[in-house]
């Protein structure tokens, strides 16, 4: 599943004539900030305090507040098109965004501290959410149709890149400065930097008026209601909130290393930069594949693989070198899971508002991101790593049968209303 929403060709507006749009590079690092605090919160994070005797079922509880706002995040979605500016808005959220990352290095890595940190979270979070919305509609307005595959590619490689960023660099930093604010401190003036790229890209202002937000509200649900008169629109709605290629194991990779013996330096390669890489790699298979064939199907399969990764991983030696090589696997898996879903939804939607309608469907697919990262945690404190894979592979093929059986009923009402 996403937490950033994507591109699709519905997204991108009409680029003015004569108007020379920004080089696909610059949306890569306008969207690095949104990539950084997932990072930070999901390998950093999780890793200290892991280390610190903080249980994974309470680091599951921080990681999945940090997912909630990305659930909702279509909520206020259209006050980024009703109110001032997308550069304003970017400006504004990537201010709170590093701010919010700035403060947690006064928290010091212990129990007490996770209350305070959970809001601290949640609030840069939000911020990241409209950091998100606003670079999708900086690029929807700036990119001609020649370039749009090129800017989704930056894109989603700026996403994947800044979690790695976000996680690897940071629990690298934490292992190798001496200055505890330190980490927090290179990564929000990482975030804060991101503003420049606002220069080599044309601004948008709001597209409607403040008053007319309850409006746009009422038309975009008048949309999602129509999709969801389709066939295909009530299975990826469905889909959204089946745990079923969710990789919500990975966010639990560095608090869970030490049953692993993986040190902090495996932990930040592996998790974070090499993680983007393979996943960012399995997305371009993945979509490569659902072209060439029936895209619910290979849903299925992509699942069904990570499943498979997930009960080998528990059942091999639990060795640094297996650790490298199943969470590796596993991330190949999640990328292939996303450009499933992702197909799919974009053969749900159809035309009219498609973008809004991905964002909708995008968000709401954080849903099973979100409770099997809190179920994973519950497990693996009742049942250890082993408990905890099996238990996540066991809802996955849970998913893949509630799935099959939907898709076979809808066939089924297909076949008879011809």
């Amino acid at each position: 599943m996403l937490l950033y929403s994507g591109m699709n060709k519905d997204l991108f507006a009409p680029v003015l004539e004569n108007h020379k749009p920004a080089h696909p590079l610059i949306y890569f690092f306008l969207i690095l900030p949104f990539g950084v605090t997932g990072g930070y919160v999901t390998v950093t994070f999780a890793y200290l305090f892991s280390k610190a005797g903080i249980s994974v079922e309470a680091i599951a509880a921080l990681i999945a507040a940090s997912l909630l706002p990305q659930v909702i995040k279509f909520l206020w979605a259209p006050l980024v098109d009703a109110t001032l500016s997308l550069k304003k808005w970017y400006i504004l959220s990537g201010i709170i965004t590093a701010a919010g990352i700035l403060a947690t290095c006064l928290l010091p890595v212990k129990a007490s501290s996770l209350p305070l940190l959970t809001i601290i979270v949640i609030v840069f979070s939000v911020s990241a959410s409209f950091l998100g919305i606003a670079v999708n509609g900086l690029a929807a307005h700036d990119t001609p149709d020649e370039m749009k595959g090129r800017v989704s590619g930056y894109l989603q490689a700026g996403n994947l890149g800044g979690g790695g960023l976000g996680g690897g660099a940071g629990l690298w930093l934490a292992q190798h400065v001496s200055h505890i604010w330190m980490p927090a401190a290179v990564l929000a003036g990482a975030c804060a930097l991101c503003c420049i790229a606002l220069f080599f890209v044309k601004g948008h202002p709001s597209t409607v008026q403040a008053e007319s937000v309850s409006k746009t509200l009422e038309n975009l649900f008048k949309d999602i209601w129509l999709t969801l008169k389709t066939r295909l629109g009530v299975m990826a709605m469905i889909l959204c909130f089946l745990p079923l290629g969710t990789g919500a194991a990975s966010n639990l990779w560095a608090a869970v290393a030490g049953d692993w013996q993986a040190s902090a330096n495996t932990v930040a390669l592996v998790t974070g930069i090499v993680s983007a890489i393979i996943t960012a790699a399995g997305c371009l298979l993945g979509g490569w594949i659902c072209d060439k064939g029936n895209r619910q199907i290979a849903y299925v399969v992509f699942g069904l693989m990570q499943a498979v990764c997930a009960v080998a991983m528990a059942y091999v030696p639990h060795t640094e070198i297996m650790y490298i090589i199943w969470t590796s696997l596993y991330a190949f898996s999640l990328g292939l899971a996303y450009a499933g879903f992702s197909a799919f939804v974009f053969e749900a939607i159809g035309k009219g508002a498609a973008a809004t309608k991905f964002t909708v469907y995008a968000s709401l697919s954080n849903a099973p991101i979100y409770y099997m990262t809190i179920v994973d945690g519950w497990a693996y404190t009742r049942y250890g790593p082993t408990g905890m894979l099996n238990i996540e592979a066991a809802f996955e093929v849970l998913g893949i049968v509630l799935f099959l059986a939907l898709l076979k009923y809808a066939n089924r009402e297909k076949m008879a209303l011809v």
